[in-house]
């Protein structure tokens, strides 16, 4: 009786394919984002899918979420990758480390809440007086708001960021005392008026007195407008 011959095993090709499946097994593994419904690798030759990096806006945000929130201590990578749902090592492939997310959060900020609402207020025009209230409404929205507290009690303990805040309101004061100027002549009162608007803007969520007959959001309104009221 005869047998038949085995077929002829090409063991060359075998030993070709086994290093395409490794890689493209260390290929899933490195680029599946933190969360994912897959279990298994791709089959060989197999194309997988390119994954959407999280951007570095995302960092920035989330960062400055976390700020408003806690403060600075509260600005850890660990905890921000699994805020946004990913691995830590996304982070670093655009930050050195946590100080380097910390300046960017602070340019940030500072790009939203100065640049941004001048240029805003200088397209939108209007009299000195709409200037002043659209300026306060954009930098001291409730989203602004927020992390400027936290910057502020964050300078207190930290010498660099105090130098950006002053910078950063001595930009703020500068802009109301143009505005004033053009309807106020007494240098005294011009500065007087600043300080005051000033301080209502920064200082207004630490009112905690009634205002009989006025909730409190009517009676700073009366005081704004108060300071921007020309002499008669």
């Amino acid at each position: 009786m005869r047998h038949r011959c085995p077929a002829k095993v090409d063991f060359a090709s075998r030993a070709t394919r086994r290093p395409l499946v490794l890689y493209a097994a260390v290929h899933f593994i490195c680029t599946v984002p933190y969360r994912t419904h897959r279990t298994t690798p791709p089959r060989a030759g197999e194309q997988v899918p390119p994954v959407a990096r999280t951007p570095r806006s995302r960092w920035i945000e989330a960062g400055l979420d976390a700020l408003a929130r806690g403060g600075p201590d509260a600005v850890r990578v660990e905890a921000l990758a699994a805020e946004i749902g990913v691995t830590k090592g996304g982070f670093y492939g655009y930050f050195d480390g946590r100080t380097a997310l910390l300046a960017e959060m602070l340019d940030e900020w500072e790009r939203r809440c100065t640049d941004s609402v001048l240029e805003q207020v200088e397209s939108e025009g209007g009299d000195p007086a709409e200037r002043v209230r659209r300026a306060g409404q954009l930098t001291f929205s409730d989203d602004l708001h927020r992390i400027d507290l936290a910057v502020r009690e964050w300078a207190r303990h930290d010498p660099a960021v105090a130098a950006r805040l002053r910078r950063i309101d001595n930009v703020r004061m500068e802009f109301l005392r143009s505005m004033f100027r053009s309807f106020v002549a007494d240098p005294d009162e011009v500065e007087a008026r600043c300080t005051l608007a000033f301080a209502l803007a920064i200082g207004r969520h630490f009112i905690a007195a009634d205002h009989p007959g006025r909730t409190k959001r009517e009676a700073i309104h009366l005081a704004g407008e108060f300071l921007l009221r020309p002499r008669p």
